[in-house]
């Protein structure tokens, strides 16, 4: 792990238990994709890096399998980031839907002015950002949209389980974004690219089952879109090879 960076985590958290920041650290590398599906983490190296011993680096190891972004495998030593593939994703919108179509239909009922005007700007934002095939942009309007309407829906269940998905939702945006095709070509974009705003008309003509169905209709197409690929393989193996 680069030394500047941990330099700049003990900085900013001086006072977070060690095991903890190293947790944090190596999740940070994880969701970003520094540290590839599947690769060994080595031990030793990162409780060289961090200038401690082995003890607190491996109670890290402990919480990242709680998380699942950490696995070890019967009769191999060792840690290993965890796998991650097209079935997993869609099990993940699967657990999206359950949460995000429900707090649709809620924000059709309670969400202020101000939360729906910075819905709809983000709305706007996502369906410039299709057609550019910039992943980037992207990421930077497709989950905050999601987010500001779980936290718009008022209701802390909801929001406390949604919360509990981000860091997989962060890892699985990472990753697609590096092989999605935004483009034409991909036969789902076109059906995604004004769901958004489809989603945010409803919340303003406050009609909680045209939300709730708007919703459905995007993750569902979402689904298809970010699993879309050209061959019959796993467009996330795409990342395993490029290792």
């Amino acid at each position: 792990m680069d030394k500047q960076k941990i330099e700049e985590y003990r900085t900013r958290n001086p006072f977070t238990k060690l095991s903890d920041l190293i947790a944090q650290a190596i999740y940070d590398e994880i969701i970003s994709l520094n540290l590839r599906p599947s690769s060994k983490l080595n031990i030793n190296q990162i409780a060289s890096d961090f200038g401690v011993s082995r003890t607190p680096v491996a109670e890290a190891m402990s919480k990242l399998m709680d998380m699942g972004f950490v696995v070890t495998h019967p009769g191999i030593n060792g840690y290993y980031v965890a796998e991650i593939n097209v079935l997993d994703l869609l099990d993940l919108f699967s657990a999206r839907a359950a949460l995000e179509c429900e707090a649709a239909a809620l924000c059709a009922e309670n969400a202020d002015p101000e939360a729906i005007n910075k819905l709809e700007e983000l709305a706007f934002a996502f369906q410039q950002a299709i057609p550019s095939g910039d992943g980037k942009a992207l990421k930077e309007t497709d989950l905050p949209f999601h987010q500001l309407l779980i936290e718009s829906c008022q209701n802390k269940y909801i929001i406390k389980s949604y919360n509990a998905l981000l860091p997989n939702i962060r890892m699985y945006q990472s990753s697609w974004t590096k092989f999605i095709d935004p483009s034409k070509e991909n036969p789902w974009a076109r059906k995604v690219l004004n769901q958004h705003a489809a989603i945010v008309s409803a919340i303003k003509m406050h009609i909680p089952s045209l939300a709730r169905q708007m919703m459905r209709e995007h993750i569902r197409e979402s689904a298809n879109f970010v699993a879309y690929s050209e061959t019959t393989d796993d467009p996330f193996l795409l990342l395993k090879r490029s290792r």
